[in-house]
């Protein structure tokens, strides 16, 4: 996912999306402590998608 891509969405997506993300990332972790199935990659790139999101909702927050 790009900044880029944020852009166009508006607050409610943004909220849904984060929703989505933290849930994802959250199933990530309990499979990463129970199997040896997923890569660290898939975890960290789902950290940097929550954080986009949510700068993203700090900028529409304060009116950019």
């Amino acid at each position: 996912m790009k900044f880029v891509d944020l852009l166009k969405k508006d607050k409610k997506e943004l909220l849904q999306m984060c929703a989505d993300l933290k849930k994802e990332h959250m199933n990530l972790r309990i499979l990463s402590k129970t199997t040896q199935d997923v890569k660290t990659s898939a975890i960290r790139a789902c950290r940097k998608n929550i954080a986009r999101v949510l700068t993203r909702l700090t900028q529409l927050d304060k009116g950019k």
